[in-house]
This record gives structure tokens, C-alpha cells and sequence, in this order.
């Protein structure tokens, strides 16, 4: 099968349109300007792999139902005011990501270049999820 538009192509073009941070200057963002760093990544990640201390997980098929405040999924958080600095496991749901809440409306959003992966190899701050 041949698709008109694949994944990379996508995100490049997305990354055209969006802020990225590298792993370090969103850390330095998050911690002068009280940003709220999104994990986008699937739960089963988070638990494998650990999360961004503070991070707060949006299930990436559900971003913008929690965006929108005439969804009934919306989350108060969206409304605040404060940025939003995206992540994922390798930067490419979070490019694409911010490009969708850009266009959304959702005035300050940035996503970290080459996601949780480089966030790791920075030897930035992690955590683990408590075992339930």
C-alpha cells in the first residue's frame, strides 16, 4: 500500500510549524515558568521506562477531547494559562501532538526534541511509578 503522507514526513512538517526544546532548556522552562511537562506516552510506557518527575500523563488518543472545553473530557488544566512542554518516547507523537493543540488554539506549547529518550541520555531528572 502507498500512502500519500507518511509518519516522518509528517512530523517533519510538523516540527516546521512548532517550538522544540531540547531536554535541557525544557527542564530550565519548566522550572522558571512553571510549565506543565505532558507525557504523552502509553501508561504500559511510563511503567517500563519511568516519567519526568511532576510530568502529568495525557493518553495521547484523548489529548484533544481534554483540550476542548466543550468536550466532556476536558481538563480544567488546559484552561489555566500556563505553558505546556510535550513529550514522548522519541519527540514524534509529541511534534505531532503540539502541532494539533497548536492549531487547536492552545496559545503556549513546545515539545522536547527527541522525547523521554533524550531527556534520559541527558541524565535529567527521572522517576519510577510506585509498583500497585
Amino acid at each position: 500500500m502507498q500512502l500519500k503522507l507518511g509518519y516522518l514526513e509528517m512530523v517533519k512538517r510538523a516540527e516546521a510549524e512548532i517550538e522544540t526544546l531540547s531536554p535541557t532548556l525544557a527542564l530550565q522552562r519548566q522550572q522558571e515558568s512553571n510549565a506543565v511537562i505532558v507525557d504523552l506516552r502509553d501508561i504500559r510506557e511510563i511503567q517500563r521506562e519511568g516519567r519526568i518527575p511532576g510530568s502529568l500523563n495525557v493518553p495521547r488518543g484523548m489529548l484533544e477531547f481534554w483540550l476542548d472545553p466543550e468536550s466532556p473530557y476536558h481538563k480544567e488544566i488546559f484552561a489555566s494559562g500556563r505553558p505546556f512542554i510535550f513529550h514522548c518516547s522519541k519527540g514524534w507523537r509529541s511534534a505531532l501532538s503540539t502541532q494539533t493543540a497548536q492549531t487547536m488554539g492552545l496559545p503556549a506549547v513546545a515539545h522536547i526534541g527527541g522525547g523521554y529518550e533524550a531527556w534520559v541520555a541527558q541524565g535529567l531528572p527521572t522517576e519510577v511509578l510506585p509498583a500497585k
